[in-house]
């Protein structure tokens, strides 16, 4: 949990629309074990420690369904602080028979793939000690293994599922974007993250203090992909935590140099991902 603290920048938090508040807060409640931290007649914000808003969920008048092929949200990932609690979790979803879209390996990390009621992606992992991630100068060591799942669900040890552990936290966040090279100059040249792994011309991972990646971006859903309608199913926007104020405050300088205007400290980034950004107060 150290790359998710001071000196760093990080994701904090996702704000997603949903098509039917009640029946995303069965999932998250009922499913993930969140509970409600602030509630309206068309939002809910969802915290594991009674305090940090960690997702948001939204249900705009006139919601739209999910938008196949558009950028936005790939995943977000919540990282929970150890391999028992993740074992724990995947224990549970084996017992209620809950679609999964896949279990993997990472060397970094452990992670189980699945998608909300509405079809937005969540991974939920562990990290290994990052003592143990191979570097080869700035490029970390990643890849995509099967997972020795008799080994991970052993480390349970017979304790079950009560929801995600108040130590869970938000790890990184995933996007699809439509120009790789116009993300890369946003956010290395202007919000100041480092490339520490790349997928060939597919898709880049982008950290800061040495973490695996707190960003990813990929063109998977295809280059030049329009961003979705602002009222569809998936992502409104994310928060990216800077280490103080002046750090935020030069990011916003960087990114008005490369011509982008940050209102309300919110902005766009070049495939319409919108970004809260805020800084941590001692």
């Amino acid at each position: 949990m150290k790359f998710h603290q001071q000196p760093n920048t990080f994701v904090s938090h996702v704000q997603l629309i949903v098509e039917q508040l009640e029946r995303s807060l069965s999932f998250y409640q009922g499913i993930l074990g969140f509970q409600i931290l602030d509630r309206t007649d068309s939002t809910a914000s969802l915290t594991l420690n009674e305090k940090d808003a960690l997702v948001t969920l939204e249900q705009p008048a006139g919601v739209l369904p999910k938008e196949p092929r558009r950028s936005g949200l790939y995943h977000y990932a919540i990282l929970v602080p150890d391999r028992k609690e993740l074992a724990k979790v995947i224990q549970h979803f084996i017992d209620i028979k809950y679609p999964l879209q896949g279990i993997s390996d990472h060397l970094v990390s452990e992670a189980l793939y699945l998608a909300d009621p509405d079809g937005n992606g969540i991974e939920i992992y562990v990290d290994r000690p990052s003592e143990d991630w191979e570097w080869i100068g700035e490029q970390v060591t990643m890849s995509t293994e099967q997972v020795n799942l008799r080994s991970l669900l052993s480390e349970a040890n017979g304790e079950r599922f009560t929801g995600l552990s108040s130590d869970t936290i938000m790890g990184h966040i995933h996007l699809h974007v439509s120009d790789l090279a116009k993300a890369a100059e946003f956010y290395i040249q202007g919000l100041g993250f480092k490339v520490v792994y790349q997928i060939s011309n597919q898709a880049l991972f982008i950290s800061t203090g040495g973490y695996h990646h707190h960003i990813g971006l990929n063109i998977w859903n295809g280059k030049g992909v329009q961003a979705p309608s602002r009222n569809s199913v998936g992502l409104k926007f994310y928060t990216i935590v800077f280490t103080d104020e002046m750090t935020r405050d030069s990011a916003i300088k960087n990114l008005a140099l490369l011509g982008y205007s940050v209102n309300e400290n919110t902005v766009v980034d070049p495939s319409g991902n919108h970004i809260l950004l805020k800084y941590q107060e001692l």
